[in-house]
């Protein structure tokens, strides 16, 4: 399904996964309303676990009151780290079904993407506020972040942005069509074997990873060649892939080999740039354009919503 946001809607901000630094979610309200948008954010935020943002109840309960609120749009994380897949077996399935809204984040957030593309969903695998948006030297991301979420992107719609060259050797050429799946590779692979696993059948696979050895990866695409997954996919999208020893030859040698389309170097992921990029819906892959092409619709936009004055139309949800 497609989804409608009208400029000046409220955003669900919410942490699933790690902590957040308190100077810089104070500032997360202010980054939202300079776009046109206003935030909720939910408590988890400002909660530390030592390496989660509050514990596993006050996580979930952010994200089922988020879902169950009939003003918020949307549901932004704020960062990743880790901790989404703790909650899976928890979420309201029902809930995220009915309540139908987009779901914002990347890295550990592949698991939410998950639970949304089996409920049938699409969602968007894009920067995050404290991870990517608040930093400076981000004004890029920031600007297509929410150009795509003020102009919409409807089927028919080509994504061509400018690709890392240095990954150029990894391409393999082909057009290929199928729903847009994956997101960080290390989720991607730890939810094999789980009700929440993709279905990469006669899927594109978008791929990125961060801080992971080549002995690592390789381990990780090994995980996903046994388990099949490599075999069934119709083609691969890589996104950025940043840590000390680059893993490019073993990607080559662990796809070039299944004579299948592989776009390389697609700026998405943990590097810089970061764009977001829909996922869950059905795309054209043409890897001699270096594109994507979205075959359903995924964001209509409308005229702006009139924005709530006065104290508090910008606080924390209690």
């Amino acid at each position: 399904m497609s989804y409608s946001l009208h400029r000046g809607d409220l955003i669900g901000v919410i942490a699933p996964a790690g902590p957040v630094d308190p100077q810089r979610l104070a500032l997360v309200p202010a980054l939202y309303e300079a776009q046109g948008w206003r935030a909720r954010i939910y408590p988890g935020c400002a909660e530390r676990c030592d390496y989660l943002a509050g514990d596993d109840d006050t996580r979930l309960a952010d994200l089922h009151a988020a879902l169950a609120d009939p003003e918020v749009a949307a549901i932004h994380c704020i960062r990743g780290g880790y901790g989404s897949m703790r909650i899976l077996d928890r979420i309201d399935a029902g809930l995220v079904r009915r309540a139908a809204k987009l779901l914002i984040g990347y890295s550990d957030i592949t698991a939410l993407h998950a639970l949304w593309a089996q409920q049938g969903l699409a969602s968007l695998h894009a920067p995050m506020p404290a991870s990517d948006l608040l930093q400076s030297g981000r004004e890029a991301d920031r600007d297509a972040f929410f150009g795509l979420l003020r102009d919409g992107l409807v089927a028919g719609q080509t994504l061509a942005p400018t690709l890392d060259a240095t990954a150029a050797s990894l391409c393999r050429p082909g057009v290929a069509e199928g729903p847009l799946i994956g997101g960080n590779l290390s989720l991607v692979a730890a939810l094999l074997g789980t009700p929440w696993a993709w279905d990469a059948r006669g899927a594109i696979l978008f791929l990125e990873d961060i801080n992971e050895e080549p002995y690592r990866v390789d381990r990780l695409l090994t995980q996903l060649r046994l388990a099949g997954v490599l075999e069934v996919a119709a083609g691969f999208v890589l996104g950025s892939f940043t840590e000390e020893a680059s893993p490019m030859g073993l990607l080559q040698e662990m796809l070039g080999s299944l004579g299948k389309p592989v776009l390389a170097g697609w700026p998405s992921g943990h590097g810089t740039p970061n764009r977001p990029l829909p996922m869950g819906l059905k795309v054209q892959l043409k890897v001699q354009a270096g594109s994507l092409t979205l075959l359903q619709d995924f964001l209509r936009t409308g005229p702006s919503t009139s924005l709530p004055t006065g104290p508090g139309s910008l606080q924390p949800a209690k």
